[in-house]
């Protein structure tokens, strides 16, 4: 069978991907690996890549992006058509010649491609998710930052999003449909349309961190994370690991805080403050005998080395973190990262979140104080889920359909 994964979000979207590509390829099918082009090193030596040439963390941290990030959850809604679409046409062309001759397809509900090129080729798809997506009574949508709404407004709460997302892009969507893959206009949201067809969805996160929902329908299936394990090694924090007790490592991914001096100096302050040591990254920090600032480092080989880790909640570096076995620190900024925050507290593996907004020198160290009593249940979660094959049980699924 010839699968294309699409992969278009930056990395901790990406690997996912890519270790359902990898385990696909072991099983003797073609995958492709359809993703930005720098991340062709995650598609390893077995599995097809077709690079995009739109990259996720250039648009992140262009000026426009920037703004767009610090907008708060109506601007970023309002800003994402005019972020995206001066890159859609061509992201959409390269996605359509990747995956034309694919017998399936698999790829997240954002944008409907999946339902797009089966709609030009006649191919199938399964949709991926890296949060709980699907509506549920048990927990509002991820993406509102509330604990709970009552069954009756959690529900709800995936409608509004879907409808929401629909009336920002469905103009956009449509003029691309016909400009660019010679389609028709979709009537109505993408997201129920998928639902009546009862289109299969693989929600990549595990059980164990969130419990599989009762009301959910048979076809959506919580499997576990996509994890590749020994993506890198610890490089050149390997002096610094080995010059005292294991540090703290602090870094937002591709979130950048409006105030990076002012982030950077109570981050330094508040770790001082707690008597840890820290390695930082993505923030302008100087290099001391107490703190290293890194760049790209690989998360599943340097977290388990960790005291701790502060972080901005997205769904991969909590995933990773939560896997390695150590207490996080989460400092949400929008989108799912809230939920994520709350789901690390409720799950005893961490302080309750710090938002980035609110994020000082006491605030980090009251917490980073408090990670000891967080690591017997940091480590028995992290052991659980090492030992959870997340990728496999994806990919059986995926043979079966």
């Amino acid at each position: 069978m010839r699968v294309a994964v699409l992969a278009l979000g930056s990395r901790g979207d990406t690997q996912p991907c890519a270790a359902l590509a990898r385990e696909l390829a072991g099983r003797g099918h073609e995958a492709t690996l359809v993703a930005s082009g720098r991340y062709a090193a995650l598609a390893g030596s077995e599995v097809s890549f077709a690079p995009l040439g739109v990259d996720p963390m250039a648009v992140l941290e262009s000026v426009e992006g920037q703004a767009w990030l610090g907008s708060g959850p109506i601007g970023f809604v309002r800003g994402l058509r005019a972020v995206l679409e001066p890159l859609a046409a061509k992201l959409v062309a390269e996605v359509d010649t990747a995956c034309a001759g694919a017998d399936l397809v698999l790829a997240p509900s954002l944008g409907a491609f999946g339902r797009h090129l089966r709609e030009r080729y006649g191919i199938s798809y399964l949709i991926v998710q890296f949060q709980p997506s699907e509506p549920t009574g048990e927990f509002p949508n991820p993406l509102v930052p509330l604990v709970s709404l009552g069954r009756l407004g959690n529900r709800a709460s995936y409608a509004v999003v879907e409808r929401l997302g629909w009336l920002v892009l469905g103009r956009m969507v449509n003029r691309l449909r016909a400009g660019v893959l010679g389609l028709g206009p979709m009537r109505g949201s993408p997201f129920a349309a998928d639902r009546r067809d009862r289109v299969p969805v693989l929600c990549g996160v595990s059980p164990l961190v969130v419990s599989r929902p009762r009301d959910w329908p048979a076809y959506v299936h919580l499997t576990g994370y996509w994890r590749i394990a020994g993506t890198g090694g610890a490089g050149d924090l390997e002096g610094f690991l080995a010059a005292g007790p294991p540090p703290v490592f602090v870094g937002f991914g591709s979130m950048v805080p409006g105030e990076p001096e002012r982030v950077a100096e109570e981050v330094v302050a508040g770790l001082r403050l707690a008597g840890v040591r820290g390695v930082v990254q993505g923030l302008p920090v100087a290099t001391s005998d107490d703190i290293l600032p890194v760049g790209e480092v690989a998360h599943d080989a340097v977290f388990a080395r960790m005291a701790a880790v502060v972080h901005h909640g997205g769904a991969g570096t909590t995933a990773t973190a939560l896997a390695a076995g150590v207490p996080s620190v989460v400092c949400p900024f929008f989108s799912d990262q809230p939920f994520w925050g709350h789901r690390v507290a409720a799950l005893g593996a961490g302080p309750p979140p710090l938002p980035i907004g609110r994020l000082s020198r006491g605030a980090l160290s009251v917490r980073l104080r408090a990670v000891p009593k967080y690591r017997e249940k940091s480590a028995q979660l992290g052991r659980l889920l090492r030992v959870e094959n997340g990728v496999k049980k994806a990919v059986d699924l995926i043979e079966r359909c």
